[in-house]
């Protein structure tokens, strides 16, 4: 189901607690919000649809990557990147990194090991900042 984008900076400063197979809805709501803001969002955290839980989701071509639970592990290559989000109005600066290895859960649950870079690690880095309570 798609839900509406939390905009309170209070509940956005909460750290989100880890995701269990009980919050498999959250998952199905979150890929639902993400593909109806398409247009204007490339990822999305939990807690943007109001549920404090350590799960995000990813545009990529082929559809939404859900990852559960997600530990950014090594991170290379800092530089600096304007981002915007749809919980908050305009665009701010903030230090990225070009490759990260994350461990985290797939939408199965499986445990996985990967590295990213680019886009799709800018992405993640933003999204895993909101789980942390992180408001850039």
């Amino acid at each position: 189901m798609v839900k509406q984008i939390i905009r309170d900076r209070f509940f956005l400063r909460q750290k989100s607690e880890e995701a269990t197979e009980k919050d498999r809805e959250i998952i199905t709501d979150l890929c639902d919000t993400l593909t109806a803001n398409e247009d204007r969002c490339i990822g999305m955290a939990a807690n943007m649809i109001g549920k404090l839980k350590r799960i995000i989701v990813v545009a990529l071509p082929f559809g939404p990557m859900v990852m559960i639970n997600p530990e950014i592990l090594v991170k290379s290559e800092p530089y600096e990147a304007e981002e915007g989000c749809l919980s908050l109005d305009g665009v701010r600066k903030t230090t990225r990194y070009k490759k990260i290895v994350v461990r985290y859960q797939d939408e199965n649950f499986k445990d996985t090991l990967q590295e990213f870079s680019g886009m799709v690690a800018q992405t993640i880095q933003h999204e895993c900042d909101h789980l942390d309570g992180v408001i850039i």
